[in-house]
């Protein structure tokens, strides 16, 4: 059965049609079951609007959604409501994963350098007794409180050897390459591997 997929990518990346090449694949598909997902993502709002109006937004766009997928481009990793969108996507328990997207060829068929993985730069904190965390950010150069969401008590206390210690996110999360790894014909099965339900 199809899954509701939420897609968190920098606009940049739509500008460049690289981002909607993978939104958008299973419109070569027989269906949309043949695609495995359905889209349901959020659409970088106006610069003008506010921080929580931003938050709210992408609170919507996650619901009912049981997978999110970060397309990463050149500075995915650094922006702002991507970070949000992972972090809020763990905490509903989203499955979650990455796709490289710079070596799809854009209107002009170039490709680019692959950019950083977003998962590097964000860490979980587990508390003392492993029944919750706090989150940190990389950023101008050192690892500092993220402050756009809480920690959160967490729903399964982690292994005891994990305890007060700090991982990065990419220790869980994936990312794979949508042209090495022929992400046309093995989406859906990416999506399934890392479906929680």
């Amino acid at each position: 059965m199809a899954k509701r997929v939420f897609f968190s990518f920098h606009y940049e990346d739509v500008k460049a049609f690289r981002a909607n090449v993978v939104r958008n694949h299973w419109l070569t598909k027989p269906n949309r079951e043949s695609a495995g997902f359905f889209d349901a993502s959020v659409w970088e709002t106006a610069k003008n609007t506010g921080p929580d109006a931003v938050k709210r937004l992408i609170n919507a766009g996650l619901k009912n959604t049981s997978v999110t997928v970060v397309l990463v481009g050149s500075e995915t990793y650094d922006r702002r409501w991507v970070r949000y969108e992972i972090v809020k996507s763990m905490q509903r328990g989203n499955g979650l994963f990455g796709i490289h997207i710079n070596g799809i060829k854009d209107r002009y068929k170039q490709t680019k350098t692959y950019g950083p993985d977003p998962f590097e730069h964000l860490a979980v904190t587990y508390s003392q007794d492993g029944t919750a965390l706090t989150l940190s950010e990389w950023k101008n150069g050192g690892w500092h409180k993220y402050l756009d969401a809480t920690g959160y008590s967490l729903k399964a206390q982690r292994p005891r050897d994990q305890w007060g210690n700090t991982y990065q996110l990419s220790k869980w999360y994936s990312v794979y390459d949508w042209a090495g790894n022929d992400g046309y014909n093995n989406f859906a099965s990416w999506i399934d591997s890392h479906s929680q339900d």
